[in-house]
């Protein structure tokens, strides 16, 4: 059996998808980065119609779609980007987004790996390479209990420790 994309597991969830990032860099040859590096005003709207699609969607059906990052700071150039353009793509696609930084992370207990959570069941993990670029096996689904457990658990006291992103302010 094939594995569910990305997309099949936010159109399948019920309740909630969760989002954790831990990375300060992530895909710096997207087009977008580097045309914010160069200045270029960034349209979210018009770069990714489909994530408002699968989101808008979700958020019909009564899904709850959150995401938090945890940064480092200062914060990196990509962190930036992400800040910059997190009200006009996330929260404009009603996710709801909280940043928490990385210093008052320390005593968590963390997955090695980003993810997505799926209605407490699914874990989607993202696997990237040193560059923050997507890795050749770039996603898995783990469904053991354990894990699940532990990804629910690290998101959770995450979510409750950061900052709502209309509160933060990125040092």
């Amino acid at each position: 059996m094939a594995r569910p994309s990305f997309e099949e597991l936010l159109r399948r969830a019920e309740e909630s998808a969760v989002h954790l990032e831990m990375r300060d860099g992530y895909m710096l040859s997207d087009p977008a980065f580097i045309d914010w590096k160069a200045g270029m005003a960034i349209a979210p709207r018009e770069r990714w119609p489909q994530w408002f699609e699968w989101v808008g969607d979700a958020r019909k059906r009564g899904v709850s779609v959150r995401r938090a990052r945890i940064v480092s700071e200062p914060v990196s150039e990509y962190v930036r980007f992400e800040y910059e353009i997190t009200k006009g793509l996330n929260i404009a696609a009603c996710e709801q987004v909280r940043w928490l930084p990385r210093r008052r992370a320390t005593d968590l207990a963390l997955p090695g790996n980003d993810f997505w959570l799926f209605d407490g069941k699914i874990v989607l993990i993202n696997h990237f390479n040193g560059e923050g670029e997507l890795a050749p096996d770039d996603e898995e689904i783990r469904t053991e209990p354990e894990v699940v457990s532990l990804c629910a658990k690290a998101f959770e006291t995450v979510w409750e420790r950061a900052i709502p992103h209309e509160e933060y302010e990125p040092a």
